[in-house]
Formats: C-alpha cells, sequence, structure tokens
C-alpha cells in the first residue's frame, strides 16, 4: 500500500482543530525576482521510441491495486485504476506535461481561450472537428452542460465527490456552431483549465441514476484511443480494446488489461507472465536489479564452501522455511523443489528492467494540531526545527539513485508554475531553537512526572497494552526513547530491525522513558563531551541523566503518538518513522510508534485524528489553487456543533491562508496567481501543521522490450503510443526525458 492517502477529492469529515494563531512571516517568496519553479527533480523514464518502432499489436497486462469499484472518476470511491481507465477511453481539454504545467490536448480542442472578463468571464473553447464519441455523436456543448449540470452541486441527487470550478459555472452553451462552446462563469476562477477533463458523455452526467450508477461497472461510450470491452471481477480485469472510432493516431496495443495484483506479490506476477509492467517498491526493484546482475546462481558447489543440505538450509531460512526444514529427505526434496521454481522466476524477471523517477506527490509529517501537546504552534515548531529533512531525504532517495532533495512546498514540486521553497519561513534544523520553543510553551527537562495509575501503566503509558513480542525491545522502550506497539498487541519484530537497520546503528541512548532514569547510557558511548580514549570499561553505567532529558509539564511528560502503517511495502515509512523519533529525542521529546493495520492506518485514524504524528503523502496539482485549498482551509464549525475539516487532517488552518486561496483563485492574472499561492505555502510552513519531506520515489518494473510506458513523472501518459518493440527495432537513441 503505498499511502499516499486520498487524493485532494477525498470525502469531508468533521473533527477538532486549532488556529495558529496571527503568524508573523518576514520573509514571502514569489513576490516578484526570477522565476523559482525550476526542473523537475527527474524526468520520465519510459523507454521511449518512435512509433514507427513500436509493433502494431500486443496486449499490455498492467498491475492496478484492485479493480475500480468505479469507472466515475467524480465519484467520492474512485482510485487511481478508474484515473487510469479515464485517461484512456475519455476526453481530456488539457493534459500535463513533463514539468506538470496544463497543455491543451489537440486531440479535442482546436483552442480555449478567455475571450470576455468584463461584467463576467467568458471561455470559449473549439472543438476538433473530428471528435467523437464512439456511437458516432459529435462531442458538443451538450455533454459540456450536463457535466456542469451534474458537478454543480446544486442537485443533491448526484453522489458526487467534488463540485470545485463547476459551482462557478452560471451557464453552458452551443457557440457560433456545433463545434463552439461557451461558458459563462457567476465569479473569476483562475483555474477553469481544470475543468472537462475527463469530460463524460451526457448520456453518463444526464441524470442522478445515470450519474449515481451507470458508469460505476460500465462505459458504454468512450472518445479516446481505447475503449472498456469489460470489468471481469472474478479475474480482476478491465479489459480496454481499440476503439475504432478514434481519430486520432490510432493504439499501437490491441489491448491494456488492468490487473489487480497486492504489491507484496507483484514481482512473482512479473516472473510468472501475469503482467508486463507494474509499480513496484523499493524491495521489489532490488529483486529485479539482482537478478539482471545474476545474483540468483547456484548456492552450493565447487568454490562455493557449502554442502547442498547446508545451501538448502540457508536459502530455506531466508525464504520464510522453518530451521527444522531441511533435516528430513522429505525437507529436503520439498526444499529442492522450492528453490528450482525460485531460481526459475529469478531467470525469468532477467527480461524486466526497473524504471526511476519521481511521482507527482510528496511525503510530509503530519502533525495533528486540535488536542494535546501540538495544539501548541510553538510546539509544532519545535517538531519541524528538530528535523534534518536533508537526511530523511536521503534516507529514502540516495539508495535508489535518486535526487536527495527536500521539498520545499505544500502546493507545488519542482518545475511546476507555482513551486518555490519557501520552507525559510519556517526554518532548517536547529536543535538549540527547537528547544528554546519547547521552554517557551513550559515543557521543562527533566520536569516532575506524576506516577501513571497501576492500569496505565500496564497499558504502555498510554491506555493500551504495550506490545509483548518476544524480542524484548518494544515493551522495554525503543533505544531512541521510543515505545514500538502493535495496535493488535502484536507488531511484528521484524518491521522493528528493518527501521533500526535503515538507521544505522543507534549508539544515543535516552536515560529513559518518559522522564524515567532508566539508567541506559554507557561512559563509552561518548555523548557526554570526554576527552577521545577516556572510555570507562564496557559495561559502566553512567550517571543518571547524563543524556537527553525528557521534557514534561504540569506533570505529564511530552511524548507523541506516532501512527505508521503496518503492512507490506510500508518498510520505508516505518525507516522514516525511526528516523525522525530518534531526531525528536534529541531535544527531549519522546514518541510512541504506533503500527496499525494499512486498511484502517487513514480511515480510523489520519482522518479521524487519532495520532498526534504521522506520515502520509498527498498529490501535487497543475491547479493548487483549486486543489490544495480543502488540505489547508482552516476547519469551521458545523451546524451539530462539531468542525468541519474537509481534507485537513492536520487540523491547523488560519484566515490568512484561506484569504490567500480565495484571492488566487479569483484573479485571471497568472503571476498574480502563482505569486499569492507561494505567499499561501509561507504561511503554511510557518503554522507548522505538516512538513513536506520529500517527493515519492516512482519504481515501475517494465518488460525491457515495453516502451513508451513505465515512471511517467509529471507527464500525462499517451496511452496510442504504448507498445512492444518490433523485431530487430531499438529504442531511441537519446530519448526525452521528461
Amino acid at each position: 500500500m503505498s499511502h499516499v492517502g486520498v487524493g485532494p477529492r477525498a470525502v469531508v469529515r468533521s473533527a477538532a482543530f486549532l488556529t495558529a494563531g496571527a503568524l508573523a512571516v518576514t520573509v514571502l517568496t514569489g513576490c516578484g525576482g526570477a522565476d523559482e519553479a525550476g526542473k523537475p527533480l527527474a524526468g520520465q523514464d519510459i523507454a521511449e521510441a518512435a512509433r514507427d518502432r513500436v509493433a502494431d499489436s500486443g496486449t499490455l497486462r498492467w498491475a492496478v491495486d484492485a479493480v475500480p469499484d468505479t469507472l466515475n472518476t467524480f465519484q467520492a470511491d474512485a482510485d487511481a485504476a478508474t484515473t487510469t481507465v479515464a485517461q484512456a477511453t475519455l476526453p481530456s481539454m488539457y493534459r500535463l506535461d513533463a514539468t506538470g504545467r496544463p497543455q491543451r490536448n489537440a486531440d479535442y480542442l482546436e483552442s480555449a481561450k478567455v475571450v470576455e472578463t468584463e461584467p463576467k468571464q467568458v471561455v470559449l473553447y473549439k472543438l476538433n472537428q473530428q471528435a467523437v464519441w464512439s456511437d458516432g455523436r459529435e462531442i458538443g456543448a451538450a455533454d459540456f452542460a450536463a457535466q456542469w449540470r451534474a458537478l454543480s452541486g446544486k442537485d443533491s441527487a448526484y453522489w458526487t465527490a467534488r463540485n470545485a470550478g463547476y459551482d462557478r459555472i452560471e451557464k453552458v452553451e452551443r457557440g457560433d456552431n456545433d463545434l463552439e462552446v461557451k461558458v459563462t462563469f457567476s465569479r473569476p476562477y483562475a483555474d477553469w483549465r481544470s475543468l472537462f477533463s475527463p469530460l463524460y458523455p451526457k448520456d453518463v452526467m444526464g441524470s442522478p441514476d445515470s450519474f449515481n450508477d451507470g458508469a460505476r461497472r460500465k462505459l458504454k461510450v468512450s472518445a479516446g484511443p481505447f475503449k472498456v470491452k469489460e470489468v471481469d471481477r472474478k479475474e480482476k480485469d478491465v479489459v480496454l480494446t481499440r476503439n475504432p472510432r478514434w481519430w486520432g493516431e490510432p493504439a499501437k496495443l490491441d489491448k491494456i488489461v488492468l490487473h489487480a495484483v497486492p504489491r507484496d506479490k507483484r514481482v512473482d506476477a512479473l516472473a510468472d507472465g501475469t503482467v508486463d509492467l507494474a509499480a513496484v517498491d523499493p524491495a521489489g526493484a532490488r529483486r529485479i536489479a539482482g537478478a539482471a546482475q545474476g545474483n540468483a546462481g547456484p548456492l552450493h558447489g565447487p568454490g562455493s564452501g557449502r554442502t547442498e543440505t547446508e545451501a538448502l538450509r540457508a536459502w530455506g531460512t531466508a525464504h520464510g522455511f522453518d530451521k527444522e526444514a531441511a533435516d528430513s529427505e522429505r525437507g529436503l526434496k520439498k526444499l529442492r523443489k522450492a528453490m528450482a521454481e525460485w531460481h526459475m522466476r529469478e531467470q525469468q524477471l532477467r527480461g524486466f528492467e526497473v524504471r526511476k523517477s519521481f511521482e507527482p506527490a510528496y511525503t510530509q509529517l503530519a502533525l495533528n494540531g486540535s488536542e494535546g501537546p501540538l495544539a501548541d504552534e510553538r510546539v509544532r515548531r519545535a517538531v519541524a526545527r528538530a528535523l534534518n529533512r536533508k537526511e530523511l531525504a536521503e534516507l529514502v532517495l540516495k539508495p535508489l539513485g535518486l535526487p536527495a532533495v527536500p521539498v520545499g512546498s505544500h502546493l507545488a514540486l519542482s518545475g511546476q508554475a507555482a513551486y518555490a521553497d519557501n520552507s525559510g519561513a519556517l526554518g532548517d534544523q536547529d536543535t538549540g531553537e527547537a528547544q528554546a520553543l519547547l521552554a517557551d510553551a513550559g515543557w521543562v527537562p527533566g520536569g516532575p512526572v506524576e506516577e501513571p495509575k497501576k492500569a496505565e501503566k500496564a497499558a504502555g503509558g498510554n491506555g493500551r497494552k504495550a506490545d509483548d513480542g518476544n524480542d524484548g525491545d518494544a515493551s522495554e522502550g525503543g533505544d531512541d526513547g521510543t515505545y514500538i506497539v502493535g495496535e493488535d498487541d502484536k507488531a511484528p519484530r521484524e518491521e522493528d530491525r528493518d527501521a533500526e537497520e535503515a538507521q544505522g546503528a543507534r549508539d544515543e541512548k535516552p536515560s529513559g522513558r518518559h522522564g524515567e532514569d532508566g539508567g541506559r547510557h554507557l561512559a563509552q558511548d561518548g555523548l557526554h563531551g570526554g576527552a577521545p580514549g577516556a572510555y570507562a570499561p564496557k559495561g559502566t553505567a553512567a550517571p543518571a541523566g547524563a543524556g537527553p532529558r525528557a521534557l514534561a509539564k504540569d506533570g505529564k511528560p511530552l511524548s507523541l503518538k506516532f501512527v505508521v502503517p503496518s503492512g507490506p511495502g510500508s518498510e520505508t515509512l516505518r525507516a522514516v518513522a525511526g528516523r525522525i523519533a530518534k531526531m525528536l529525542d534529541r531535544v527531549g521529546i519522546r514518541t510512541e510508534i504506533t503500527k496499525v493495520a494499512d486498511d484502517s492506518y487513514f480511515k480510523d485514524h489520519i482522518a479521524a485524528g487519532q495520532y498526534d504524528l504521522a506520515l502520509y503523502s498527498w498529490p501535487a496539482s497543475a491547479f493548487p489553487a483549486t486543489d490544495a485549498r480543502p488540505v489547508y482551509a482552516k476547519p469551521v464549525p458545523a451546524a451539530d456543533g462539531s468542525l468541519t475539516v474537509e481534507q485537513n487532517y492536520t487540523r491547523v488552518g488560519t484566515d490568512q491562508v484561506d484569504q490567500l486561496f480565495d484571492q488566487a483563485i479569483g484573479t485571471l492574472d497568472e503571476d498574480e496567481a502563482r505569486d499569492l499561492i507561494r505567499k499561501a505555502d509561507s504561511r503554511i510552513w510557518a503554522a507548522a501543521g505538516s512538513i513536506p519531506l520529500y517527493q515519492r520515489p516512482e519504481l515501475t518494473a517494465a518488460r525491457k522490450d515495453l516502451v513508451n510506458a513505465g515512471a511517467f513523472g509529471f507527464r500525462t501518459p499517451v496511452y496510442e503510443d504504448m507498445g512492444f518493440l518490433k523485431k530487430g527495432a531499438k529504442i531511441s537513441a537519446s530519448p526525452t526525458k521528461g
């Protein structure tokens, strides 16, 4: 599970919040001077090839997380597979280029521009005269009007997940001819290019029944290079075939089959030929790279130094077999068969490669400001100043060979028009400043701590039973002042070790947890400023309180609940959480890392506000004034007395940020809108509700002869160009990287 979380189209929830108060921001970027957008950190990696080198046939089997519950992207349960189907089968007036900026899609639009601003904004679309639906009907004003009415928010019978932008439209009408569509806005709308992408036929948008149910399982009419042939839930497939009425460059592939494969099963699915293209995690990427380098060679024989039994036992232990599996002839036979099958799969993996780029998304540390210590802006800012974001980016990206550059904006990524590094509004890592902020908030090193009640103590100090794993490290506290507990009381210890290995050897050990002196420091740990070589005998305990001491206030320790997912594929997040916990410990903030099931991680913890710290990702949008506003909007009281937080799961917001978003969305001056977005980002940094860390790596395993597909980066995929190389053809000598 990738834990991109939910996109900016997520369902609105209610919860408590805290205003960040008036923020003194001394430096605001984006107010003139050179453009700071820069370039994307990495281009797309798709094995680009000219169309004349691509075979005019073939089936691409593409791994997805699940068969989509709906084919309607405007419904709340739409997912990434829904988007893929829409991109391949439906019109989009604009698509993203290599820098994440919208560009007119000439297959559908001859032109689109604002033709009037007074008294109201009017956009005139001139459609490609060849653009038709697969039933032969021309794409026209009736389709635009039906989509506007369905998504305007005026008719609650439509179960829509979003109406941003459509709620600003006053009317949609035919222009001077059938190829013109005239859209009049009731209020100025800067992000008008975000609308009608994708565009559904009026058959889908024309009534609540057809919108709510008609396009969930079928898409009878399409207007892209492909059309939906079937959704086979039994076989876990969505089958797309060539659209015979497509007027653009014909699709090279006969079919694209989107096949549901769990993330932890994808490398095996590649090896056995089930799929040709699949997003993989770092472990999967390493396995494929290892196979390509011939790391699946014999484990015994001349020169190996191992007998067959020893080799089988070692291989079996490494692959989850019992240590006693090779102790009998039957067990040896079973292991021989399993290892032979494994080697065969590794050989098959040599036909694949890993294509690398960055997803248009970033991972952040979220700080829940609704209650507890993080309700105080000073504590949130102290957490942020304790972090070395460069180190965290290197932890994740350096082993992958990707640029380890921290993300400097909440609202855009490097290369996008609105991007600028506004992190200076909060400041870089500064241990002294973090400690000063905590002291100002009343958190005192080594302050008196109330003894927890007996029941609470047994529950791990936070109302839950501590993990009782056999290793003993969770129940005794982590080496860096961190509890590690499982939601079900039994968190897998291997995952703890994964995080520790990613951090390297831990040689800084706190005096205890929650302010209690555990006497864990050793004088030879070198933490106390002694002269080089002045080591005490190994095992000698340091004096009490020699290391970083836990902070306390009003008899309570400063301890934060850090929620992380427990499932396969989340090892990176857990490693990052472990490194962050170590950084926070250096300023006296203790953390309790709590591992929870993937299926409840976002819904029951992030969205419900049941966390102090959490790691999850947001996609970057080409239209931040529209898409990012609900993510950072100040929560407001609802009719029932609760607070509506939209998608602001940190519950931290300010009137200033809301006003800047409103101004940005209402201006048609693109430079002014960009500067307003950058100012909003500076204030979001200063409020310290979320700390962007690094752009998410995009690792895609692909058959070596599959071209124009892989790690797409910002650019919208060109589905009609995907395919397999002709026999004897080669990939372009100088592919366009992004």
